[in-house]
């Protein structure tokens, strides 16, 4: 009719109906971020909610367990604010008092090392430096203020703050609900049982991912400040706090924390940069090779160069969080693309065996 191929037809409407939902989800990247990080911290709390279950009697409803999960949270989370937390912020004070006096230690600066390209201009880049703290950092601070201001406002970020663990509490209690929910609205047949293999997939590679980050940082906080406090550095548990937090951004993390720490102490006054690069490459070599890799099993398997092209491609969709969410997101895609070409193969067998 109307020389319209209805094939040509549905393909046309399908990739519209995807460039929509990409657009869409563009458009409501920062609610999607946030629902997103109340999934994974559910799935961090998963674990303890089942432990405590299997303690309680069969009588006494999940909800009880669910309510003292989040009462012991609560209290470690004050617990660390008031131990960790205060002097986390004191050094942070006191590092912020120092910026300006940093690159007047000229004898350490003359001893970062380069790349050989940059060598021939160190000193102009040294004079750039000093220039801007020669005022007091004044346009750094307002340049890193204004960006902050941009990333999220103050009442939003506490907003957020309160909003996930009430999202993760849905998530927790209805979760399984919510999931029967979904398949029940499906045709049936292959479809249902395609969908369902790819929910259970990623169900525990989202599980594996996440419980190994939390581990992976808390291993990362505990080995940087007792190596930093032995060796005499100072902001010890700030670095160390800093550095277990960039461990949930692949990759760039870990090296930006590496980094942080070298230029960070040693402008302090450091002595001990040497032994700190050593213990940073050994602690990378064991977390990545042997740790993470038996934590998280085989859930994640992608290539270095893809999760660098996640990290950058999340970055510049949605900031801090597009990167945290970038290798979720990836093996995630990897789960569906390796399940439907499994269906489909199995499809085809049955074809030719009919």
């Amino acid at each position: 009719m109307l020389g319209i191929d209805t094939r040509a037809a549905r393909i046309v409407w399908t990739v519209f109906l995807f460039a929509l939902v990409i657009a869409t989800a563009y458009a409501i990247r920062e609610t999607l971020v946030v629902f997103v990080i109340a999934l994974f911290f559910a799935y961090m709390l998963s674990p303890l909610v089942e432990l405590v279950a299997s303690h309680l009697p069969k009588r006494i409803s999940p909800m009880v367990a669910l309510a003292i999960v989040y009462l012991a949270l609560l209290g470690v989370l004050i617990a660390a604010g008031l131990s960790i937390g205060s002097r986390i912020a004191e050094e942070a004070g006191s590092l912020a008092n120092r910026i300006p006096d940093f690159f007047k230690n000229q004898e350490w600066v003359n001893k970062i090392p380069l790349p050989g390209w940059l060598e021939p201009m160190r000193a102009k880049l040294l004079s750039t430096i000093q220039k801007e703290f020669s005022a007091g950092g004044q346009n750094w601070v307002h340049y890193i203020t204004s960006a902050g201001s941009k990333l999220v406002t103050g009442i939003s970020l506490v907003f957020y703050v309160v909003l996930i663990p009430i999202l993760a509490f849905f998530f927790l209690k209805d979760g399984k609900t919510l999931r029967e929910d979904f398949l029940g609205g499906l045709t049936g047949g292959r479809q249902r049982e395609l969908v369902d293999d790819i929910l259970k997939d990623v169900h525990v590679l989202l599980g594996q991912y996440i419980r190994a980050l939390v581990i992976l940082s808390m291993a990362t906080f505990v080995s940087y400040s007792l190596f930093l406090s032995i060796t005499g550095a100072p902001y010890s548990i700030l670095l160390a706090g800093a550095a277990a937090l960039l461990e949930f951004i692949p990759v760039v993390g870990p090296l930006t924390a590496g980094v942080s720490v070298i230029v960070i102490a040693g402008l302090s006054g450091y002595t001990h940069v040497l032994w700190f690069f050593g213990f940073w490459l050994g602690y990378r070599l064991l977390q990545d090779y042997v740790i993470s890799p038996y934590l998280m099993s085989s859930g994640v398997e992608l290539h270095p160069l893809l999760v660098l092209f996640g990290v950058l491609a999340g970055e510049r969709i949605a900031g801090v969080p597009g990167m945290f969410l970038s290798v979720p997101v990836i093996a995630t895609l990897r789960v569906i693309y390796v399940r439907a070409l499994r269906a489909r193969r199995q499809k085809e067998l049955g074809n030719l065996a009919t």
